[in-house]
């Protein structure tokens, strides 16, 4: 009984620490709006802004991962809260493009979060609970949402730069109430016989790679999106920052919390099953989302007919709305691979396979930028994840076929044989 309540007080603190490390990850995604506007930035700048901090985020998975396995998590996790409070505060002072990069690459080290916080709360769980475990630790995405709700409330009332300080108190806050709350368990960790290197072996592994490509679409998908929507709404359908940033919050906010559900769903039903059906949902949603404002004269009987298309702002919303919580539930799924086919290493793979998707997250805002300059054309962003997804769809399809049909040929041989 001790040790469920332990575990059950884990989770509950490494959620809520891994909600503010996400939301201070994303606050760029609202922050960077004013940020462009005082310096003059063009659309691919304002990308590589809010991509920086996504960029260290995922550089630093694999290592802390690994050592979460070596040292515990407890610890790491700690640590690396309390080596972002300063540059997050600095961001206020920052006066010049540069300073806020370099700054951003610091600040990011909170995404690296992830990495230490799951296999930090699995192994307090039973196997056939830590789908569900690790799907409402993954909840604390929806920090991403939680900035889109404070962070514009702050700007309006008090500056932009007011928002890095109360972030920074948030932060130190936080890692103080995270180590008084939380326990180490010794046997949780990896055997000190074992090195880095063998630890690495595991990369060798194909199944690795395949869920990498899986993440890099769910996550990184996840993570392009949160930091460009809110700019989207103000450029595509001159919402203010408020509205903006209430509207993006709709996709931010399930592709979070619903992540718990997903866990559960993918613990019920299996993560293969899980991960193909959050697939095919994105690859509808974003062939609608990708459709730019067009206007078409048709020829009829009477005279050239005039006809504008576009989605309308409630359907672009609410399409939002299903991909996000597409992306929550496959967010869970892929993780549910990695804890089924490498509970004695989650550390490294999660390090990795988060670095894959964190990786993507730091590629697509600034590939969406690039795009809008070159296009003009701002639902280009959605054409490029259709892309992502349809690449996706069949590799996974030619990836489990030869395993789904291993046992039909193997049943059917025995029944020759009979």
């Amino acid at each position: 009984m001790e040790n469920k309540n332990k575990a059950i007080q884990v989770l509950v603190s490494s959620t809520t620490a891994f909600t503010i490390c996400f939301a201070i990850w994303m606050m760029f995604a609202v922050l960077g709006i004013p940020i462009k506007k005082t310096l003059g930035l063009n659309e691919t700048e304002f990308g590589l802004l809010a991509a920086m901090p996504v960029l260290s985020g995922s550089l630093v998975r694999v290592p802390l991962g690994i050592w979460c396995d070596r040292f515990g998590g407890r610890i790491v996790f700690f640590a690396l809260m309390l080596a972002t409070v300063i540059p997050i505060y600095m961001i206020g002072r920052a006066t010049e493009f540069w300073q806020f990069l370099v700054l951003g690459l610091f600040v990011g080290l909170a995404g690296g979060s992830f990495s230490v916080g799951t296999p930090y709360v699995a192994r307090w769980f039973p196997k056939e609970r830590r789908g569900l475990a690790m799907g409402i630790f993954g909840a604390g995405n929806s920090g991403s949402a939680l900035t889109k709700f404070v962070a514009p409330a702050i700007i309006t009332a008090f500056g932009w730069q007011m928002l890095p300080t109360v972030y920074a108190c948030a932060m130190l806050v936080t890692a103080l109430a995270f180590w008084v709350f939380t326990y180490s368990d010794p046997s949780h960790l990896v055997s000190g016989s074992v090195t880095f290197a063998q630890q690495l072996k595991v990369l060798k592994d194909r199944r690795v790679w395949r869920y990498c490509q899986y993440y890099s679409v769910v996550f990184g998908g996840y993570v392009g999106l949160a930091l460009w929507m809110t700019k989207y709404y103000v450029a595509e359908y001159g919402f203010d920052l408020k509205l903006a940033a209430l509207l993006a919050a709709c996709f931010s906010l399930p592709g979070g919390v619903l992540r718990a559900v997903g866990g559960w769903i993918s613990d019920r039903y299996g993560a293969h099953k899980v991960t193909w059906a959050v697939m095919w949902v994105c690859w509808v949603c974003f062939f609608l989302l990708s459709y730019p404002p067009t206007d078409m004269v048709v020829k009829t009987v009477k005279g050239d007919m005039v006809l504008h298309l576009a989605v309308a702002p409630w359907m672009f919303t609410a399409l939002l709305f299903i991909v996000g919580t597409a992306m929550a539930v496959g967010k869970a799924s892929v993780f549910k691979f990695i804890a089924d086919d490498f509970s004695d290493n989650i550390g490294a793979v999660s390090g990795v396979v988060g670095l894959a998707g964190g990786l993507g997250g730091f590629i697509l805002p600034i590939m969406f930028g690039a795009l809008v300059d070159l296009t003009g054309v701002r639902s280009s962003a959605f054409m490029l994840l259709y892309g992502t997804v349809c690449v996706s769809l069949v590799w996974m399809h030619f990836s489990f076929r030869p395993a789904a049909a291993a046992p039909a040929a193997s049943g059917a041989r025995r029944a020759a044989a009979a």
